[in-house]
């Protein structure tokens, strides 16, 4: 049986599957009415959205998509899996669905895949919610001049390829309070089964170190969905992307609304998945209370 190891009581949806030159992008899309379009970053998977989709499902058309080399998506070990590349990916989808008045969910690298592709189509996103994210470069930020030191490792590739890093090491220490149960994090770790299903995770570790002025341009370009209205959701205990992201993607987009959650990390959907989905549903539903920021 192909993945064994999927919890299909934790993640009850039917597979889908759509064909990108040759190959199997995995989708699922749940429930009917307005349609809200899940984009993830890394080391993860439309799992991560998994609770947000079962309390929305019943009253929106939910659509998560896993990148090429992640998930149940298809994981050639050539292929080309640029950043870039996989928002070209997501545009094509939405193309062929032809779907329109979209609300665009975006977490991690999913911000720049999904943002760049809004820039692109602006009038097909209607409203946007982005989770612990960023679209800029980080160059100056010294956070990211520490990391680029470990980026640029030769010792990286044997870290990703060998010991499965990302999800078994990185993701865990992202959390903010609470922890991530091991059968949870089974659920991340598994879709990389070997090492040659692993070059995704590596290929955004290097997309960090080489595509700060494309992530940069895309800021400069933000005034094409800024006039948006935008739900910003924040995991306050976040070791990655830190507070000052909000507060720029606060100045940059000026008719957003944010929803801090102090007990959560870099997962805020995983970690605190309830607050996540009551505040996109308020979102969805109230067109009143733009620019009030409120904590949990």
């Amino acid at each position: 049986m192909k993945n064994h190891w999927l919890d299909t009581t934790e993640y009850p949806f039917a597979s889908n599957y759509f064909d990108i030159k040759g190959q199997k992008l995995h989708f699922i899309d749940e429930g009917q009415g307005e349609t809200i379009l899940f984009v993830h970053g890394t080391p993860s998977w439309s799992f991560e959205y998994r609770n947000i989709i079962k309390n929305l499902k019943s009253k929106y058309r939910c659509i998560a998509v896993d990148h090429m080399g992640f998930g149940l998506s298809d994981k050639p070990e050539h292929y080309d899996y640029a950043t870039q590349n996989h928002s070209k990916t997501l545009e094509s989808f939405v193309l062929q669905k032809q779907l329109k008045d979209i609300t665009l969910v975006v977490h991690d690298f999913g911000g720049p895949i999904g943002l760049d592709f809004a820039i692109r189509n602006p009038e097909r996103i209607k409203q946007i919610v982005i989770l612990n994210s960023w679209l800029w470069s980080s160059e100056k930020d010294p956070d990211f001049i520490k990391m680029r030191k470990i980026l640029k490792s030769p010792f990286l590739p044997f870290l990703y390829r060998y010991l499965n890093f990302s999800p078994k090491f990185i993701l865990p220490n992202s959390f903010g309070d609470k922890k991530i149960p091991k059968k949870t994090l089974t659920q991340y770790t598994r879709p990389f089964g070997n090492k040659t299903q692993r070059n995704g995770a590596l290929a955004f570790a290097g997309s960090l170190l080489n595509d700060q002025d494309w992530f940069e341009g895309l800021w400069n370009k933000r005034q094409a969905i800024s006039n948006k209205r935008t739900l910003l959701i924040w995991g306050m205990k976040d070791p990655v992307i830190k507070t000052q992201n909000l507060e720029k993607f606060q100045s940059g987009f000026p008719l957003s609304k944010t929803v801090q959650l102090a007990a959560a990390g870099h997962f805020p959907q995983e970690e605190q998945p309830e607050l996540v989905a009551k505040a996109i549903l308020e979102f969805l539903t109230d067109t009143k209370k733009e620019g009030k920021s409120v904590a949990h």
